[in-house]
């Protein structure tokens, strides 16, 4: 017991369905690397990558499981509620993407040439890393903004939207480093800025979110935050204009698929990831807009 009366341990952060959730993740987790290492393996970029995502998930759940069970988060200078539903909205994303990516690479045929074992194997992993996700998302159900319960903004429709805009991005830098040749052309150097810029000023909202010191400010947050998303749709509006035409007309690039253009590292189809996920953030951001605008309305009706 401490001084003040109270346990020690937190039993809800385990004897609740949001501790169900984290344990089951990390019992995913854990099975998932512990299978990879053992057989099935993770050579090549996505591999790494999918083993990134695996064991990065891994050790920021039991972090942040291991601090709500020592209630341990009220000595911290950030604002735990807002840091831990943007991570479990990134974790769900990660593995959505390592779930899909690892089956495409790993699993083209029943048995790889190592044995079928290994695809045995493979197959587990495919599996466990799928409801690893539902894991993930349970965890961003459970503590998204729901009528009559004060929660921090990163708990919000918005909040969430702001990590899948930043994933998003980060899923089109990727494309961008990936040979897609946007130096070729002044305007899709353009949209490189574009994509740079919203990315920026995205993180350090959620930055500044998380550190709880929005209070601090000399300017109303809120009101920054919509100007932002509004400037940010506009941009993303051009740039989902601007890259297809340099991109994809036959004055400036190719409109179909090159036949002799390899099936990795094409980059054709680096410019077509962008210009899909482009027009993806797009999206995102004006639901971001329209949720902001909504939220405002609520409020000042309210008072």
């Amino acid at each position: 017991m401490d001084p003040r009366g109270g346990h020690y341990l937190n039993r809800a952060a385990v004897l609740s369905l949001l501790g169900a959730a984290r344990m089951t993740q990390l019992l995913l987790g854990c099975t998932i690397i512990a299978l990879v290492a053992h057989s099935a393996g993770y050579n090549h970029a996505y591999g790494i990558f999918c083993m990134f995502v695996w064991c990065f998930c891994f050790a920021m759940t039991l972090v942040v499981f291991t601090m709500d069970v020592t209630r341990l988060p009220c000595c911290m200078l950030v604002s735990w509620d807002n840091l831990t539903v943007a991570y479990s909205m990134l974790a769900t994303l990660m593995y959505v993407t390592a779930s899909v990516v690892y089956p495409v690479y790993f699993l083209r045929s029943r048995c790889p040439e190592e044995s079928c074992e290994v695809g045995g194997y493979r197959i587990a992993v495919t599996v466990c890393s799928s409801f690893g996700c539902f894991a993930y998302a349970v965890e961003v159900f459970l503590t998204r903004a729901k009528p009559g319960r004060v929660v921090g903004y990163m708990a919000t429709l918005s909040g969430m939207l702001k990590v899948v805009q930043a994933f998003v991005a980060c899923i089109i830098f990727g494309a961008l480093a990936n040979g897609s040749e946007y130096a070729r052309h002044i305007p899709a150097q353009y949209c490189v800025v574009v994509y740079s810029l919203c990315f920026s000023v995205t993180v350090v909202v959620m930055a500044v979110t998380v550190s709880g010191k929005t209070s601090a400010l000399r300017f109303p947050f809120d009101r920054f935050v919509i100007v932002y998303t509004f400037l940010a749709t506009l941009l993303y509006l051009s740039a989902a204009l601007v890259w297809p035409i340099f991109s994809f007309d036959k004055k400036y690039g190719t409109p179909a698929r090159p036949d002799n253009c390899p099936s990795e590292n094409c980059p054709w189809d680096s410019k077509l990831v962008v210009a899909v996920f482009t027009h993806v953030n797009l999206v995102l951001y004006f639901s971001d807009l329209i949720y902001s605008q909504r939220i405002r309305f609520i409020t000042n009706s309210t008072v």
